[in-house]
């Protein structure tokens, strides 16, 4: 079992940045691979970005790429998106979640109860 906690969500105007964390706990942090996705109103839940277990590798969808950064910790056991010139949509719920391998697809075994982050314009 994994559990992970979202925290550093909030309210920033377009242009703005924030950091997103993801602290996990109960199985070997440093085992997972770690996922951000994001949910808007109205929509599907959509990839953001993912991280192999060494950091080592990284993915990003096309609309966050040069924006967003993940990285992780893994004495710390915490995942970070880090997210500069935020857009009105980039508004959403995002969620972290974790399991074996990377991946783009939301079949993550974990998942976190996401962190709300709105941008005004």
């Amino acid at each position: 079992q994994v559990q992970l906690v979202e925290s550093g969500g909030g309210l920033v105007q377009a242009g703005g940045s924030l950091r997103l964390s993801c602290a996990a706990s109960g199985r070997t942090f440093s085992r997972n691979a770690m996922g951000w996705f994001r949910q808007a109103p109205g929509k599907e839940r959509e990839f953001v970005a993912a991280i192999s277990w060494s950091g080592g590798t990284t993915y990003y969808a096309d609309s966050v790429k040069g924006r967003f950064t993940i990285s992780r910790d893994n004495a710390k056991n915490t995942v970070y998106l880090q997210m500069n010139s935020l857009k009105p949509e980039d508004t959403a719920v995002y969620y972290c979640a974790a399991d074996t391998f990377p991946k783009t697809n939301g079949d993550y075994a974990y998942w976190g109860q996401g962190t709300q982050v709105t941008v005004s314009s």
